[in-house]
């Protein structure tokens, strides 16, 4: 998927808005309010919250109420005691402008989400987002207000919508849809994880009660420094503020100083995986367990990147083992089904459907379990 882009103006004969104060009304459809000024910043105009005698160009969104706003009213106003002053536009010559495909131009090419709606009202909203997380469809582009969607996307909504109408559960009509496809379940199970972390280390409790007379009589130790180390990596992995690559600087000065810090090992994997760097991830857990055997969090998260590489029978066996050390873990259920499911193994799969909706009533997969569990 792709959002709405445009490259840097090579020179300044690019910079379509020099020169202009630019203002915008309602809501835009193309690209959000944030990128829009950002764009007009770039294109060598100046951005304006409000309509005055300084704006020269004032832009209507696609999505605009009605009713007039304010800012229009004042841009008319203005212009009504000096003609031209404001060139009032439409969002359509503000993306031709700016080098942006305007919404109009997009549902010339592909279909929008509102649009497959209309045309398949058997789908609901739960059923494109699992198709969607599931990566069976994918938007083209992905507007401030609109998804797009290419004609292959569209047969494969089209064909489960005939399954629905036929009677067929969501669950039997993907699994005919993936038959026609490959002739056997093939979920692309990325999309699903992509929006769920990896089981994740944040507190080292168990190293500090065990350690934590030692370092209150020397000080200095490098356990003590590994420890400091680990946490500051912990500070940075987290929040709406986080800094993957200085956390990861913090995890590996954490284990130059022990290099049997389970915990760090765990945690810079996590950040190598989230960045698709699956080889240094996988020799990252690997290396966890072999000093901890039971370290839970790295066997979940080699069942993650066995089954990204299409290594289905040890994800199986690493989802496992990620089990018998945390049976309760709602997510390894979740994930070891979804894996069995793709192996053709339904049968096997069907007690961890039913084993995530007791344990996530209330999850974000629970209506997609109790469709496969039936």
């Amino acid at each position: 998927m792709t959002s709405q882009s445009r490259q840097s103006p090579s020179d300044t004969k690019d910079l379509s808005f020099r020169g202009q104060c630019v203002a915008f009304t309602g809501k835009l459809s193309s690209v959000g309010r944030r990128e829009a000024n950002a764009l007009v910043d770039r294109l060598g105009g100046i951005f304006q919250q409000e309509v005055n005698a300084r704006t020269t160009m004032l832009v209507v969104g696609d999505d605009s109420i009605d009713e007039k706003s304010s800012k229009l009213r004042k841009a008319e106003e203005l212009n009504q005691r000096s003609p031209g002053l404001i060139s009032i536009v439409p969002e359509q010559e503000f993306c031709r402008l700016a080098g942006l495909r305007s919404s109009e131009s997009l549902k010339r090419f592909y279909h929008g989400l509102r649009q497959i709606r209309d045309l398949y009202p058997l789908i609901r909203d739960e059923h494109l987002r699992y198709l969607r997380k599931w990566d069976l469809i994918r938007p083209v582009i992905q507007t401030n207000a609109e998804s797009y969607y290419s004609f292959g996307d569209v047969t494969i909504v089209k064909h489960v919508h005939d399954e629905l109408s036929q009677g067929v559960s969501f669950r039997g009509a993907v699994r005919a849809v993936l038959s026609g496809q490959d002739g056997q379940l093939s979920l692309d199970f990325n999309a699903v994880r992509s929006e769920s972390r990896p089981a994740k280390v944040f507190l080292l409790k168990e190293l500090d009660r065990e350690s934590n007379e030692k370092l209150v009589r020397d000080q200095e130790t490098p356990s003590k420094l590994a420890t400091r180390f680990f946490h500051e990596g912990s500070d940075l992995d987290e929040g709406p503020e986080a800094d993957p690559e200085r956390a990861a600087v913090a995890y590996r000065k954490a284990l130059l100083l022990d290099p049997s810090l389970v915990p760090a090992l765990v945690n810079l994997a996590n950040i190598h995986y989230a960045q698709n760097q699956l080889v240094e991830a996988q020799a990252l857990y690997e290396r966890a367990i072999t000093l901890e055997v039971d370290c839970f969090e790295a066997s979940f998260n080699l069942g993650n990147i066995h089954h990204d590489v299409g290594r289905y029978r040890n994800a199986v066996q690493y989802y496992r083992e990620a089990l018998r050390l945390q049976s309760t873990y709602a997510d390894a259920h979740f994930y070891l089904a979804v894996t069995l499911e793709k192996m053709g193994l339904s049968s096997a799969a069907k007690p961890h459907w039913q084993s995530y909706q007791e344990l996530e009533p209330e999850g974000e997969w629970v209506d997609l379990a109790r469709e496969f569990s039936e």
